[in-house]
């Protein structure tokens, strides 16, 4: 049973499909998922009741479904990151582009903002595919390291790249929101093309996995360090 008490980081590790719901109620449960649920609660989320009711329904609906990540050996667990996470998230961001561009070239005079969005999507683009390249090449093979050899040197090495990696996360999660605020939730406007609806459903998507994906390393794989 989740209760007010429980950090929000660990109910998303005990029920990872509460990850939508913190979403939808604007709680950050990567990088500021360190508080008790009871702390969460804001003006844009419902009721602490209604959440406890939502989550401990989403437990008790899920009994026996999927796989739990926590519970993964440390290489099994940066194999299923960069599966589910790092190659995708190379794809979209490569697919995406173009789309974010034609659609502030296009649009950009009746709706600024759309130059705005492109300018933060840029940077996060950057952003993400160099942190998660520098993972794959440095971090996560210094982890396997250092789970087969754990010693305080290398444990020493690993450290400030963690510390560095969780700076970045909060970056990118810094211009999640600021995505969020300036496409007011994702929600194209009335005179919205298909190109500009699209672009809008794919960065709420992108948003979507990026927390998911920030949790699972901030929450999980680092903690265990």
């Amino acid at each position: 049973m989740i209760t007010k008490d429980m950090l929000v980081a660990d109910i998303v590790k005990e029920i990872p499909k509460s990850a939508d719901i913190f979403r939808n109620n604007r709680i950050d449960f990567c990088c500021g998922g360190q508080i008790p649920l009871s702390g969460a609660v804001n003006d844009k989320s419902e009721s602490l009741d209604t959440l406890l009711e939502e989550i401990n329904s989403l437990q008790t609906n899920s009994a026996g479904e999927g796989l739990d990540v926590q519970y993964l050996d440390n290489a099994s667990l940066i194999n299923y990151i960069q599966n589910k996470y790092h190659i995708p998230l190379r794809e979209e961001m490569k697919n995406l582009t173009p789309y974010v561009t034609k659609v502030a070239r296009v649009h950009g005079e009746r709706h600024p903002e759309l130059v705005e969005i492109k300018e933060v999507f840029t940077a996060l683009k950057n952003e993400l595919l160099d942190h998660t390249q520098d993972e794959d090449d440095n971090v996560f093979p210094l982890v396997i390291n250092y789970t087969h050899t754990p010693t305080e040197d290398l444990r020493s090495q690993l450290q400030p790249h963690i510390d560095e990696l969780e700076t970045e996360h909060e970056n990118a999660g810094n211009a999640l929101k600021r995505l969020r605020e300036l496409t007011h939730d994702f929600t194209p406007p009335m005179d919205a093309c298909g190109t500009y609806r699209l672009v809008f459903s794919r960065l709420e998507q992108l948003e979507k996995d990026t927390f998911n994906h920030v949790h699972l390393e901030n929450n999980v794989l680092f903690k265990r360090f």
